[in-house]
């Protein structure tokens, strides 16, 4: 579903972003991406949604590949693919809804089925009661519940999820990873790029540990299916 080919990456002569990574990640898998900061992690998932592209090697997502696909291929692209981040990146002017609205109204999706589909999102998110609050009434992991319906609202083969705990306390922490689980468990791969150690040893999901941009360690590498998976 995802593979890179020896990707490299870099910014100039002496930032290299990415060295030389080599890695296949199958439909549905949940994978921790770890590493100090500066180890390439962020820059690695931008690889998945095309927001960067190789230097040299090869990314494909899906059917897609970034030494071929277009922009408007790479706008189809995301349409499939939900986003998380650090820092909410929530419209501050728009209530819960309208946020989770936003990625439906972007896609050109009828607006009859909005409603019904940010309702479903809110209601995954366990949001239903909170769907008229603006962001400023939201503590961090409840503003961090509405950037995930947002992501999944288009029912996205994968979710990519940079640091998303990063800014919340440990209780809200463990709540946001456990509704991630809860997305992966109905099939959507999640990609989880993440500093807190705690999360990833509660789990037995594949990890993949990066240094100066390169994979130094794989829980699991999907070698097998690697080979026998057709795009």
């Amino acid at each position: 579903m995802i593979r890179f080919s020896e990707v490299t990456k870099r910014y100039n002569r002496d930032h290299v972003a990415l060295n030389n990574v080599s890695l296949f990640i199958g439909r549905g898998e949940f994978v921790f991406f770890t590493g100090a900061s500066g180890a390439g992690k962020s820059t690695l998932l931008k690889h998945v949604y095309f927001v960067e592209r190789p230097t040299e090697g090869e990314v494909r997502v899906g059917g897609y590949m970034s030494d071929k696909v277009s922009r408007r291929e790479v706008a189809q692209l995301r349409r499939k693919l939900g986003v998380v981040f650090q820092d909410f990146r929530l419209l501050e002017d728009r209530t819960a809804e309208a946020n989770v609205a936003f990625a439906l109204e972007v896609t050109g999706t009828p607006r009859k089925q909005i409603g019904p589909r940010v309702a479903r999102a809110l209601a995954q998110v366990g949001l239903s009661s909170k769907g008229t609050a603006m962001p400023s009434e939201l503590s961090g992991g409840e503003q961090q519940r509405v950037a995930i319906a947002r992501a999944i609202v288009n029912d996205p083969f994968v979710l990519v999820a940079d640091e998303p705990t990063g800014n919340l306390d440990e209780r809200a922490t463990h709540a946001i990873f456990q509704l991630l689980r809860d997305i992966n468990a109905a099939g959507t791969a999640v990609l989880m790029a993440t500093h807190d150690l705690s999360l990833v040893r509660s789990t037995d999901y594949r990890t993949i540990e990066l240094e100066h941009g390169s994979i130094i360690a794989d829980s699991r590498p999907n070698l097998s299916t690697a080979r026998s998976e057709a795009f």
